[in-house]
């Protein structure tokens, strides 16, 4: 490995064996030496990441009722907001000073424009959340929504690294024949188009996330063969590691080796899931790859995990996750509720039925605290990767009982490299698009020449 030039490392550093590649996180070593604290810090990245998470069908606290209780918005508006114990939100309340809060918008490319579209709104929703375009109905070729705002991004600002972008996605996204209402089922297996006409493929594996992110320099048969041997791919690579370790000051071999050591901890994860799932023990998800944990939970954190390894790695900028579909029958009981999530949205105005899939809700909600932890956790310079990330976690559906498309949930996490100060609620006034807000966000992410997205009628203010 030759890996010193002058007096630092290159930032697209990589250990390399046979059919591994494992790129590094930022070192203090990829700083030119003789600079001030004040100079090296400035010489840490600075380009903002972007992770886009819809969470799907809405939130209980979208409707009527759960409006009046505060499961969504909370009833402050501005800094000193108060979350009722019953809100979703609450459970990622460590985070409040990364966290800002806009409700109150409109996403109403996903509802129907004439009388044939009625009722295709779980068919229309995933395509309209980033794009903020309306669908094409058709079951043809002819797709067409819009380019979605992490595409637009990537475009920019992805190029230079390995992979412009990746996509994630916890559900089956193989319909096989099941949407309906003369829609593509390309509009519901995606939200990220790098086109109009295009949608981008989303990984459910984690074993196929985590071969593109070390494995991808093999071929198939070398990582068949490293998974039979149970060899760790760190094993490949163990040569190059004591070479790098040797000549890296203390803190980079401290910043190193837990690194490597989350990347090893993750395989061996993958590798428990694998053996059980085909031990021939009944499966709750017998159609799911081997690799797909049955728990969401272990599902959604080894998700996060890989997306952490990927960001702070530099292997991606931008990432798109979808963490469900909208009519998804899936139970959740980690949730205290034994209800299909689906059936459960239709609550039928109910309170009761409400505040049982606002259990739901909840449960789902909280799984991001372990990628909030993790992202605060990684240090990147006199930073961490919550600091210089941009996440939108929202929804194109506010109240999934009657599919409306009014008052939908979005949440904005981490500062976004200074863009966002976090810790408030801000409320748009009656019928702003979510456009608006995405529209904001690319212009301070870097694309101020953009004048409008979707249906965007101007910029919303983020202070």
């Amino acid at each position: 490995m030759s890996f010193l030039t002058g007096k630092s490392l290159p930032r697209r550093t990589f250990l390399r064996g046979m059919g591994a590649t494992v790129a590094l996180p930022f070192l203090d070593a990829m700083v030119p030496a003789g600079l001030s604290r004040t100079a090296r810090a400035a010489a840490a990245p600075t380009h903002t990441r972007v992770v886009c998470i819809e969470e799907v069908h809405g939130l209980a606290g979208c409707n009527g009722i759960g409006a009046s209780k505060f499961l969504f918005a909370p009833e402050q508006v501005g800094r000193n907001y108060t979350l009722v114990p019953d809100n979703p939100l609450s459970t990622l309340d460590a985070f409040r000073d990364y966290t800002t809060i806009v409700s109150n918008t409109d996403v109403r490319m996903a509802e129907a424009f004439s009388a044939p579209e009625i009722g295709g709104d779980h068919f229309r929703s995933s395509a309209v959340f980033l794009t903020q375009s309306h669908p094409k109905q058709t079951q043809g070729s002819d797709i067409w929504a819009g380019t979605s705002l992490d595409q637009k991004y990537a475009k920019r600002f992805g190029q230079t690294t390995p992979m412009p972008s990746m996509q994630f996605c916890i559900e089956n996204l193989d319909q096989a024949g099941g949407c309906t209402y003369n829609y593509s089922c390309a509009y519901t297996d995606s939200i990220s188009w790098a086109t109009p006409n295009q949608p981008l493929p989303m990984i459910r594996d984690p074993r196929v996330a985590f071969d593109m992110l070390f494995g991808a320099g093999g071929s198939a048969e070398v990582r068949a063969e490293r998974r039979l041997t149970r060899r760790s791919i760190l094993d490949w690579v163990h040569g190059e590691v004591s070479t790098m370790r040797s000549q890296l000051g203390h803190s980079d071999r401290l910043r190193l080796d837990r690194y490597l050591e989350h990347i090893s901890e993750i395989e061996r994860r993958i590798r428990m899931v694998e053996a059980h799932n085909t031990s021939g023990e009944t499966r709750e998800l017998p159609d799911a790859p081997a690799g797909v944990p049955d728990s969401f939970s272990e599902h959604m954190k080894l998700m996060f995990d890989l997306q952490v390894l990927a960001l702070e790695s530099d292997m991606t900028r931008v990432i798109a996750f979808k963490t469900g579909r909208d009519a998804s029958s899936r139970v959740f009981p980690e949730s205290g509720s034994s209800q299909p999530f689906h059936p459960a949205s239709h609550h039928g105005n109910s309170e009761a039925r409400v505040l049982e899939f606002n259990k739901i809700c909840t449960y789902r909600t909280a799984q991001m605290a372990y990628f909030l932890e993790r992202m605060k956790e990684s240090v990147e310079g006199d930073s961490n990767l919550l600091d210089k990330t941009l996440i939108i976690w929202g929804s194109p559906m506010a109240d999934p009982n009657v599919h409306n498309h009014r008052r939908c949930p979005l949440v904005l996490f981490g500062h976004g490299n200074g863009m966002l100060k976090g810790g408030v609620h801000l409320k748009a006034e009656d019928g702003t698009p979510m456009a608006n807000v995405m529209l904001t966000l690319m212009q301070n992410l870097g694309m101020d020449d953009m004048t409008s997205f979707g249906d965007s009628t101007g910029t919303f203010s983020l202070a």
